[in-house]
């Protein structure tokens, strides 16, 4: 049993005693759902069942906890990261789906991260120090958080970045940053601004939904 994360698996597809995805098209993305602080395994349930509803969603229980707040890995102030933590913590999710492939009979389903804030900035850190674990991301209000990696390992793994043209969470030029960043680990960003704010709107959904059924995965 998988226990490095509290985490709920939802497949529309299997049967509900079993929740394998025997019954899917072997191909099938399964959607990677990390939240922001202070959420949990349900917060976005909905939203990945809006994005993709026939994906198998594996969404997840940061396992940090901030006054008492969910987090994926631990800052030291709003916008200051323990970058040791964030590899650390990234590590640990690696493991975790590398694992989680096999108990949910996953095979070789391409797995797309859907991250917002602190779900997405673990994502990126996923995907920039493990290439090769993550198939593609949708990256909600993200912020940089590590050096440049010194690798370009990513081979043209899609990255969706939707952030806010005011978000007073942001720093101004951080998405940016970390679209170039992604680039220059051979990956492939998507630049775009949906809102003025930190918050979600129903502009991330719908470029969301239109990028996943776009883009080659």
């Amino acid at each position: 049993m998988l226990k490095t994360y509290v985490h709920v698996f939802q497949n529309p597809g299997a049967d509900p005693s079993t929740q394998r995805t025997d019954s899917l098209d072997p191909l099938s993305p399964v959607l990677l759902l990390l939240h922001g602080t202070g959420g949990d395994e349900h917060e976005l349930l909905s939203l990945g069942e809006k994005l993709l509803p026939s994906a198998p969603l594996l969404s997840l229980r940061g396992n940090v906890s901030e006054a008492g707040m969910p987090r994926f890995f631990r800052r030291i102030a709003p916008g200051v990261f323990d970058l040791d933590d964030a590899l650390r913590r990234a590590e640990e999710l690696a493991a975790f789906i590398t694992t989680a492939r096999p108990q949910y009979e996953l095979g070789s389903r391409p797995i797309i991260a859907v991250g917002y804030s602190n779900g997405a900035n673990i994502a990126h850190c996923l995907l920039l120090r493990h290439p090769g674990i993550l198939q593609g991301a949708i990256l909600l209000r993200p912020m940089v958080v590590l050096p440049p990696p010194d690798t370009t390992a990513l081979a043209g793994t899609p990255a969706l970045l939707l952030c806010g043209s005011n978000d007073p969470t942001v720093p101004k030029g951080q998405p940016e940053q970390l679209a170039t960043r992604i680039a220059s680990a051979g990956g492939d960003p998507d630049l775009r601004y949906t809102a003025e704010s930190h918050g979600l709107v129903q502009q991330d959904i719908r470029e969301a939904r239109e990028w996943l059924n776009e883009t080659e995965i």
